[in-house]
């Protein structure tokens, strides 16, 4: 059933009414962007500027104007982060939250194969499974917020407490499908080459299984790279400019291709690279323990196993030791530094923007 508001002007009430009807009222000059608006059966007013696909929405200008160098951007990105750490620490726990709950709930529900399932077990089980869900419902949300805290932050207007995330739950429905459709195509394209790699090292090692699986890896990285063109920008024009999600593809594509005037190091597309690379390999160091144990148990199976079945079997099993304090506080600190890369490509897209 579609949603439908309740509009207030000069103290009287109208509605309620679907989103389509609200649009002609507002080209007929009847809704102004200051009047107050409630969803049907909810008593907290909004402004109707804030509901989503009714007035256009207006660019904002970041406050340096001239282009900015590759620097400019990481240095004004933690500049906007320490202007709004609260309102950023708000939406990262958001998901965050519900995460380390499903992580920390998950061992209790471990069940041993040999042991009869009993109702503790389960209820702990069910618990994880139900933070996870949460914490992926709730990933729509964070992402919408970034856009929003880091936008105002750049125009210089105030931002009050909860401010963001209340607006960002209004973007959850279009957001929520982009993140379904580009996801869900990083993970198509990820799992249907390392799946016919897998297949074929089963197969037995030879020289023909060498150069498929090479070749395979090579589209592999390929379809990545093209992905990574076409969604580069997809948040922002999502968010920011509340394009349908056919024009937030393409003009995703459109902006990420740009700037071919200008040196390759300054167009878009690679800068989104170095960025996204960047926030890797902090990801790496921050989780250097934890990767560095994985690496030479991948690599004593490697050298000591000969049967590629029973290699693969045993990867997949393989467990590191259990976290140290070191590990878990490089861990949330990953977790607190987490809208850095958002905050970044939000200032990547008003410095390329004005000129793509």
């Amino acid at each position: 059933m579609a949603q439908e508001w309740i509009v207030r002007v000069e103290g009287q009430e109208y509605g309620p009414v679907d989103v389509d009807t609200l649009c002609e009222w507002q080209r007929e000059g009847r809704l102004l962007p200051d009047n107050p608006v409630r969803r049907e059966g909810d008593s907290v007013w909004l402004k109707a500027a804030e509901i989503p696909g009714i007035f256009p929405v207006a660019q904002i200008e970041p406050p340096q104007l001239a282009p900015r160098t590759f620097s400019q951007i990481i240095f004004e990105s933690f500049q906007i982060y320490r202007r709004g750490f609260w309102h950023f620490l708000v939406l990262t726990l958001v998901t965050a939250l519900p995460s380390v709950c499903a992580q920390l709930s998950a061992p209790a529900g471990d069940i041993p194969s040999n042991a009869v399932p009993d109702l503790q077990r389960a209820t702990a089980v069910g618990f994880s499974c139900f933070m996870l869900l949460l914490s992926l419902a709730l990933w729509p949300v964070y992402l919408a917020g970034i856009q929003i805290a880091t936008a105002d932050l750049m125009a210089a207007r105030p931002i009050q407490a909860f401010e963001p995330l209340r607006r960002a739950m209004l973007f959850w429905p279009r957001v929520a499908l982009l993140c379904l459709f580009v996801y869900g195509c990083y993970f198509f394209w990820t799992a249907l080459p390392v799946t016919a790699i897998l297949a074929i090292a089963t197969a037995g090692p030879s020289l023909i299984s060498l150069f498929l699986s090479l070749l395979l890896l090579a589209f592999q990285v390929w379809i990545t790279v093209r992905l990574f063109t076409s969604f580069l920008f997809w948040q922002q024009f999502a968010v920011l400019e509340q394009s349908n999600i056919a024009d937030t593809l393409r003009q995703s594509k459109e902006l990420a291709r740009s700037g071919r005037d200008r040196p390759w190091h300054q167009r878009p597309l690679w800068r989104g690279a170095a960025l996204a690379s960047l926030w890797f390999a902090v990801v790496i160091v921050l989780n250097i323990e934890f990767e560095w144990q994985m690496v030479r148990i991948y690599f004593q199976q490697l050298t000591t196993s000969q049967d590629p079945q029973a290699m693969l079997q045993a990867l997949s099993s393989a467990k590191p030791q259990s976290p140290s304090f070191v590990t878990v506080a490089l861990g949330l600190l990953q977790i607190v530094l987490r809208p850095l890369l958002g905050i970044s490509f939000v200032v990547l897209y008003y410095d390329a923007k004005p000129r793509g």
